[in-house]
């Protein structure tokens, strides 16, 4: 007989003989000491709460819900590009929040798939890594020559040379003092200080005048004549301006940018099909915002 099994054996009176009694009394002794235990305690009672919580608060089975929180709203606004210089509008709020929960969707199919495996990095890398995928598929065919002249109609000024300034500008003050230091530039006693803190502005389009320093500013700057100080109001204040070059702008040819203009083309079909894929993904989730 095993010797597992001998050591069960019991008296003819079924119950266990004196050697099997001894054998289990280090073993009785052992547990009886091992239930005193503090450290036991805290394990199973630890043990017995996650349980509980398990039961009453079991994880969320929706993956396909994405909350927008308010907090994060007010991230993509504080974020905001500081080059813009300004509070970003509604809509591009709204642009910022669809580029996250693009990146989001992306991020959990990507999870899905396993390319996470083994990497550490960030949400937006796996994201990334999805984004590759996207395009790795993506075959878009060359454009017709009747297609690729629609496009250019429709683009043609992202090729058009822009009308440009160049220009010489001091700090914004007020008023009183603008005219003093134009005084003193005409009679040529500025301050070297002055002299400092003038900027000189080359090449700059016209178009981006408006943003950078207002409506009035630009069109008070396109009617002087050039090499003349004057005084200039800005958005941010007065300055002395003096206007030193203006090239007028010309219009692009379809045949002198016709490779740019396909390459740009192509760029942005394979960039509209991966959003469209996307998009595709986002139809079985679910965003939710918070008031």
């Amino acid at each position: 007989m095993p010797d597992d099994m001998r050591s069960f054996r019991t008296s003819p009176i079924g119950r266990p003989d004196q050697s099997t009694a001894q054998s289990s009394r280090p073993i009785m002794s052992a547990v009886m000491r091992l239930s005193r235990e503090p450290l036991l305690h805290f394990a199973l009672l630890g043990a017995l709460i996650f349980g509980v919580d398990g039961a009453l608060h079991p994880p969320p089975k929706d993956d396909k819900v994405i909350t927008v929180s308010k907090a994060m709203r007010q991230s993509f606004i504080d974020n905001f590009d500081e080059d813009k210089s300004r509070v970003p509008s509604d809509a591009d709020v709204e642009k910022m929040i669809d580029s996250w929960v693009a990146s989001e969707i992306l991020y959990r199919e990507g999870k899905a798939l396993g390319v996470d495996r083994g990497d550490d990095m960030i949400r937006d890398r796996v994201a990334f890594k999805m984004q590759l995928l996207i395009f790795d598929q993506i075959r878009v065919p060359e454009p017709t020559e009747d297609q690729l002249r629609v496009w250019f109609a429709d683009n043609h000024a992202r090729f058009d040379e822009q009308e440009r300034v160049g220009f010489y500008l001091t700090p914004p003050t007020d008023q009183m003092t603008a005219r003093q230091q134009l005084d003193d530039i005409l009679q040529q006693h500025e301050s070297v200080e002055l002299q400092n803190q003038t900027r000189a502005i080359l090449g700059r389009p016209v178009e981006s005048l408006a943003a950078s320093f207002g409506e009035g500013f630009r069109d008070a700057l396109l009617a002087m004549p050039q090499g003349k100080w004057n005084v200039v109001q800005s958005k941010d204040g007065w300055h002395v301006v003096r206007l030193d070059s203006r090239r007028p702008g010309a219009l692009a040819s379809f045949e002198s940018v016709r490779d740019e203009a396909a390459k740009i083309w192509h760029t942005e079909e394979t960039r509209k099909l991966a959003w469209e894929a996307v998009k595709r993904l986002k139809a079985s989730y679910q965003v939710r915002y918070e008031p």
